[in-house]
């Protein structure tokens, strides 16, 4: 479980970050591309905005991949020391209280004493965690896929800037790819919490206009 050796890393992000991590490479794109004139026909212009657009996106990438290990680091620490404290309890009561106040949302406080104790003698059977938390090569891979989460989601925006040389119909084109693209993740997220997708997307559309208007309003 804390152990690297045993513990099976989760899927690199689950979809509700997923979709946060796209939609934030989506605005800081957005953001530079809806910086330029529609009559402009300055190619060095556009040059410029291409690479402020992906270098901006290459930095925020890798703080998003080395948060993403901070995060992993932290949850593994977290779990040796539940388990230390839960072992180190003199009675049941005790260590059933440990687990309940670790559970998420209010499951702690519904689970019956039946549960709590068969979760108990669960993690007494776990290998004794690592005296240090550590990072295992597959939690580098996936901060290597946080990365290219946030960095080839400002492709597809940027990409019409490069096919076209009118530079309102690359505007037209790259922000049509940008809805698709948020309407395609809010999609997935309306599968994902069970709803209606098309709903989601079409609402995740209108939440990415207002944000990309809100952070170019307020200077970003």
């Amino acid at each position: 479980m804390p152990d690297v050796k045993l513990e099976k890393r989760a899927p690199v992000l689950d979809p509700i970050d997923r979709v946060s991590e796209v939609i934030f490479g989506l605005i800081m794109a957005l953001t530079f591309t809806g910086s330029l004139s529609a009559a402009s026909d300055g190619r060095e212009e556009i040059r410029t905005m291409m690479f402020a657009a992906l270098g901006c996106n290459l930095a925020w990438g890798l703080v998003d991949a080395v948060m993403y290990l901070v995060g992993t680091l932290t949850e593994r620490a977290r779990n040796a020391t539940l388990l230390r404290r839960v072992r180190g309890a003199t009675a049941a009561q005790e260590a059933h209280a440990i687990i309940a106040d670790a559970m998420p949302g209010r499951l702690g406080e519904t689970a019956g004493t039946d549960v709590l104790e068969l979760i108990r003698q669960r993690l007494g059977a776990v290998p004794e965690p690592l005296p240090r938390a550590r990072l295992g090569s597959d939690d580098f891979v996936g901060a290597i896929g946080v990365f290219l989460i946030v960095v080839l989601t400002t492709f597809p925006v940027v990409v019409p800037f490069m096919l076209f040389a009118d530079t309102a119909v690359a505007m037209r084109a790259s922000n049509g790819v940008a809805l698709v693209t948020l309407f395609v993740a809010g999609v997935a997220l309306g599968r994902y919490a069970g709803g209606i997708p098309w709903r989601t997307g079409f609402a995740m559309v209108a939440i990415g206009v207002v944000l990309v208007g809100a952070t170019m309003a307020l200077g970003g």
